[in-house]
């Protein structure tokens, strides 16, 4: 049914008279009694008759006059909603993010995402290292917090920051009672490994740093989350070369100690869709790099 139509009728129906109802909608008369017509032939009923006060509305025409109110009340609200989630000022975003970023970001990106856009649904989803791209590409994610940046045709990347490599041991490890702990002291220990880069096995930020100090760390054992190499760690079953922020979530009976002449680092990235159209990604975008900046 035509909105334009509904709206005719309303305006005849509050007024009493398609004259003064014309006069309200700014139009002339006659196609004004057109449009109340081809409605009452949509209908199949008539919707007015003539009273000694005006045109009233017959039992049809009072049945419709509730509907016909709040179905233009809805059309409005649609397209109110639409321009809202358009300018970003409403909708719904899905942040995933990587455990290893959790505990340095979360509790002050969600803040500062509530303050700038309040009328925004939030929610989130932990991914891994064999989820996160899936998650993103299937759209059950809108945008992913990422160490390290995911290499993928489909995936815009957005570097917002980094952070140092460290080395997670148990506390009772000799090397805890280093300030730092020199390259040459990892060779030949076990080494705790997350899976590498999605593209290049061979281009894993953890092995071109022991590659070019020429260190060997046998692995030991491969984990999928940053949490189960620390929890691997504290069993004693190895070594892991973790970033900085990873310490915020350590277990008690693991120490970290920055690595003696190896300022390598690893990258923190914004990943979204290529295709993506949500103008809520940019506003996302800005107060994930406003709370890096702040790490």
């Amino acid at each position: 049914m035509d909105l334009h139509r509904l709206r005719y009728f309303v305006a005849v129906a509050e007024a009493r008279s398609v004259g003064k109802a014309a006069e309200r909608l700014r139009m002339a008369q006659p196609p004004l009694s057109v449009q109340i017509r081809k409605l009452e032939a949509e209908v199949g009923a008539p919707l007015f008759r003539r009273g000694t006060r005006g045109m009233d509305l017959t039992e049809a025409g009072q049945a419709l006059l509730v509907r016909a109110g709040e179905a233009l009340a809805l059309a409005a609200d649609g397209v109110e909603a639409a321009r809202a989630v358009a300018a970003g000022s409403r909708g719904r975003i899905s942040v995933g993010y990587m455990f290893v970023l959790a505990n340095a970001m979360l509790p002050r990106l969600i803040p500062e995402l509530r303050r700038s856009i309040p009328g925004v649904d939030l929610d989130f989803a932990e991914l891994s290292a064999s989820t996160r791209e899936a998650r993103l590409l299937d759209r059950s994610v809108t945008v992913a917090l990422c160490m390290p940046a995911i290499h993928h045709p489909e995936i815009q990347v957005a570097r917002i920051g980094a952070q140092p490599f460290m080395l997670a041991m148990p506390k009772r490890s000799p090397l805890a009672r280093l300030s730092a702990v020199p390259m040459a002291r990892l060779q030949g220990r076990p080494l705790i490994a997350l899976p590498p880069p999605e593209q290049d096995p061979a281009s894993s930020a953890v092995a071109a740093l022991l590659r070019r100090h020429q260190i060997v760390m046998p692995i030991a054992s491969r984990v999928e989350t940053v949490h189960s190499a620390m929890s691997l760690v504290l069993a004693g079953e190895g070594l892991a070369i973790l970033p900085a922020c990873a310490k915020l979530g350590a277990p008690q009976g693991i120490v970290f100690r920055p690595l003696r002449d190896a300022a390598d680092s690893i990258d923190i990235a914004v990943c979204w869709r290529r295709d993506s159209q949500s103008p809520l990604i940019r506003t996302f975008l800005k107060c994930a790099e406003k709370v890096v900046a702040r790490l």
